[in-house]
C-alpha cells in the first residue's frame, strides 16, 4: 500500500518555504459560485437573468495538529499559517516564523500561497483560519488545535483579463534550473498555471515535482 505524503504549504514566490501539517486532511470541501442578477421586466411572468461574473473556487478544510506526546506548545504549528500568536509569552518571533496570513512588508499583502497535497496544486490566498484549543499541559500550554482554514483561489490577473487557456507557447524551451526552483513555479512562470507542471515532468521523466537538480538543463514542451 503506497502511503500519501504529507500536504503542505508553501509561498508561490519562495517554494523553499515549507509548512507541512502534522497529519494529512481526512477531507477538503471544493466550492464554486456564479453572480447572476435578477432583471424584471414588466409584462412577463418571471424575472430574467443576466450572468454578471464567475466566482473564484474556495477549499475548506480541518487541520489538526498534536503535540502532547512531546509536551511543545501546539501554537508553534498552527502560527507557521495564521501568524504569531505567542508574542505576549516568548517575545517577537524571528522573521522566518512568520505565518502565511501575516503581511508582507514588501508586498504590503500577505503572500500569495500554494497548497500541494501529491499531484493537486491549488493557488490560494488565506481568506480565512480560526483556531479551536481543545488540551492544555497544566501550565496551561496548549498541546492540541484544530484549525479551520479556508483558502480562496489565486488566478493571475493577466490570466483574468485575457481568459483561459493561454495560447501555446511556439515552441520547446530550455531552461537551466536553479537552486529554489519547482515545477510548480517554472509551470506558473511559463504556462501562466502552476497545475500544468505535469506537462514539464512528463517531458523530462521527473517522478517527484519537488526535488529538482540546481544546474540541470530541462525542457518546457509547448502546449497542445
Amino acid at each position: 500500500m503506497v502511503m500519501l505524503v504529507k500536504a503542505f504549504l508553501t509561498r508561490k514566490d519562495d517554494p523553499e518555504l515549507i509548512v507541512p501539517f502534522l497529519f494529512n486532511p481526512s477531507e477538503f470541501t471544493v466550492t464554486r459560485s456564479n453572480q447572476f442578477a435578477e432583471i424584471n421586466i414588466p409584462g412577463l411572468g418571471s424575472s430574467i437573468f443576466q450572468f454578471v461574473r464567475g466566482g473564484s473556487k474556495t477549499v475548506t478544510m480541518n487541520l489538526f495538529f498534536d503535540t502532547y506526546e512531546q509536551g511543545t506548545d501546539v501554537r508553534i504549528f498552527t502560527d507557521r499559517i495564521t501568524g504569531w500568536d505567542m508574542s505576549g509569552l516568548t517575545g517577537n518571533p524571528p522573521t522566518a516564523l512568520g505565518g502565511l496570513m501575516d503581511i508582507d512588508p514588501e508586498l504590503h499583502a500577505p503572500p500569495i500561497c500554494l497548497f500541494v497535497w501529491g499531484a493537486y496544486i491549488f493557488p490560494c490566498i488565506i481568506e480565512r483560519a480560526t483556531k479551536n484549543f481543545t488540551m492544555f499541559l497544566p501550565s496551561g500550554i496548549p498541546v492540541r488545535a484544530t484549525l479551520s482554514i479556508t483558502m480562496q483561489e489565486y488566478v493571475e490577473p493577466e490570466l483574468m483579463t485575457k481568459g483561459t487557456p493561454l495560447s501555446s507557447p511556439d515552441r520547446t524551451k530550455k531552461r537551466i534550473l536553479k537552486q529554489g526552483d519547482s515545477l510548480w513555479l517554472i509551470a506558473a512562470e511559463e504556462y501562466g498555471d502552476p497545475a500544468m507542471w505535469r506537462e514539464i515532468a512528463r517531458a523530462n521523466e521527473i517522478d517527484d515535482p519537488r526535488i529538482v537538480e540546481a544546474g540541470k538543463e530541462i525542457i518546457i514542451p509547448p502546449l497542445e
